[in-house]
């Protein structure tokens, strides 16, 4: 079989005029960005304001293994099968990050016959969006040592600066750090960190804004640091929010690029689903509705992470209606989650199938608490044997789950035909509407014990004494209105990455609470959080290489 950069060289790309204007967007609204990929400007928002939405499909995923389960390949292969039944279908999906690309997951456009293309410049330097994000954060930091430096007339706490540095690469050695050593002319030494781009709340901001008032407004708001008082130190107390956000007017503007099969996809912005909320823009979903008949949108992890905070945070604040969830299941990680090991997942064992279907049946609960018709697609990998692919679909039969083997890898379009059907036959009956399981006028414990009891299904949830404090410090500040991004690991129900499963009478133990008042939500932090990941012991950048042709290789 050949490798996806195989099929990514091979495919034969349209020109992406071509590709918007079979979409509908103007020529004037195109801002080319090489022959295969553009930014479409935000005047296409006010062109359509008036012209009604599509139909919008959230692409979620039961508990994943640490490779994912296939949530992009899903939601583009299910965008192009769509398209093939006659129905005009946009795919919006978050951009790749530098990090996993040359870490353990390899390229993040989807795969096989159902990617994203240019595949390799989308996983690499792409529009500049992310380098863009990365210097709009790192100014930030640079301007509050250097305010410190320059005399510290707000009077920053230096163990209160709670804004990091940034990078796009994962990198475990700047987890921790101690920055201006050499003496007094290189600055105040403190400790300071950096997180991964995406993870900066700069990120969360971007994606969220929908024009560029209120991205600078939201820049503006985003604190920085505390002082000796306890007051807040912001972006605007800095008087930088402009220069901030001249770093992203272009990154405001969503890319457009096409599936291997010519549908239009919108691939912009992409922040964590642990810290942040894991989705794309806000602006690219709300283009791709006025544009399309039916909208794919993927959510970051499970749905315990990525589709609740769409629920809770993305879709009351831009407005969206959900028309049907679907949850990505795989074989792998229903036996990874029936007690297989690792070097076992990709073996037959029924008993170990059966054994993880509890974990699906959790996430299938969980989303249909919020009203919205759900069906769950099974992602089948080469190599999944057909007794058990038989074993799943018998299953669900049985249980009345509405379910579709999905094959989208191996046969793009038509691989998704089932899939398409059974969610086309949901969509064109739903209204959209969906409950949310907490109200913004409720305490802050409140609502991260619902999310901790509902969602995950802990028994108790425990606050350590810094937590306690932050909430506090929330009260007085008047967020305690925000609603919650939970963050915790994305391998459990749990915090704890090791319990598989569907586990119950377990504690959720909250270190802290974080505040993103830029981005509009509060971060419980439950268990340890990895906001830097490193690489692991064969990093996927040692597989890649570049010929005297220009070809790469090795990107995946």
């Amino acid at each position: 079989m050949k490798s996806d950069i195989e099929i990514a060289q091979a495919a034969h790309l349209k020109p992406i005029r071509e590709v918007a204007a079979s979409a509908g967007i103007l020529e004037e609204e195109v801002i080319l960005c090489g022959n295969h990929k553009a930014k479409i400007s935000l005047n296409l928002l006010e062109r359509l304001k008036s012209k009604g939405d599509g139909k919008l499909v959230v692409i979620t995923a039961m508990t994943p293994t640490a490779l994912g389960e296939g949530k992009t390949t899903t939601a583009v292969g299910l965008s192009m099968a769509l398209t093939r039944l006659g129905i005009s279908s946009i795919v919006t999906l978050r951009e790749p990050s530098l990090g996993p690309v040359f870490g353990l997951k390899g390229g993040a456009a989807g795969g096989g016959s159902a990617q994203v293309l240019p595949m390799e410049e989308i996983n690499l330097h792409f529009t500049g969006d992310m380098h863009a994000v990365t210097s709009a954060h790192n100014l930030v930091s640079a301007v509050i040592d250097n305010h410190i430096y320059q005399g510290n007339a707000m009077d920053i706490d230096p163990t209160q600066v709670v804004f990091p540095r940034a990078m796009d690469m994962n990198d475990r050695a700047l987890r921790d750090i101690v920055v201006a050593l050499g003496g007094t002319r290189h600055g105040i030494p403190r400790e300071d960190a950096f997180i991964i781009t995406a993870a900066s709340e700069v990120m969360a901001v971007l994606s969220l804004s929908e024009s560029l008032g209120e991205l600078k407004e939201r820049l503006g708001s985003i604190i920085v640091a505390f002082t000796r008082r306890g007051e807040p130190v912001t972006v605007e107390d800095l008087a930088i929010r402009g220069a901030v956000a001249a770093l992203l007017k272009n990154a405001l503007q969503p890319n457009l690029v096409q599936t291997v099969e010519h549908t239009p996809a919108f691939v912009h912005c992409g922040p964590f689903a642990n810290i942040a909320h894991g989705t794309n823009s806000v602006v690219a979903t709300k283009m791709a509705l006025k544009l399309a008949d039916v909208v794919v949108t993927e959510t970051g992890f499970g749905s315990d992470l990525g589709a609740e905070k769409f629920f809770h945070i993305v879709a009351p604040r831009a407005g969206f209606r959900v028309h049907c969830v679907v949850i990505v299941a795989s074989l792998r990680a229903l036996k990874l989650h029936g007690g297989a090991s690792k070097e076992q997942m990709g073996k037959t064992s029924i008993a170990a199938l059966e054994m993880g279907l509890p974990n699906l049946l959790r996430h299938l609960e969980n989303m249909n608490k919020f009203g919205v018709p759900t069906v769950v697609a099974l992602n089948r990998f080469p190599g999944d044997s057909d007794e058990e692919v038989r074993f799943f679909t018998e299953y669900c039969s049985e249980k009345n789950i509405p379910s579709a083997v999905s094959e989208v890898f191996e046969r793009g379009g038509p691989g998704g035909r089932e899939l398409a059907h059974l969610v086309h036959e949901r969509v064109k009956t739903s209204d959209g509407t969906f409950s949310k399981l907490y109200t913004s006028n409720i305490a802050v414990e409140e609502k991260i014990n619902t999310i901790a009891r509902e969602i995950y299904r802990a028994e108790d949830i425990v606050y350590q004494l810094q937590a306690k404090r932050d909430v506090r410090r929330i009260v007085d500040l008047g967020l305690d209105h925000l609603p919650v991004c939970m963050a915790k690991t994305p391998r459990s129900f749990s915090d704890d990455p090791k319990i598989y499963g569907a586990p119950e009478g377990f504690s959720v133990t909250i270190r802290k609470v974080s505040i993103s008042a830029g981005a509009g939500f509060l971060v419980p932090i439950a268990g340890d959080i990895m906001l830097m990941p490193g690489l692991p012991k064969h990093p996927a950048a040692m597989d890649m290489d570049l010929d005297e042709g220009d070809m790469i290789s090795g990107l995946f």
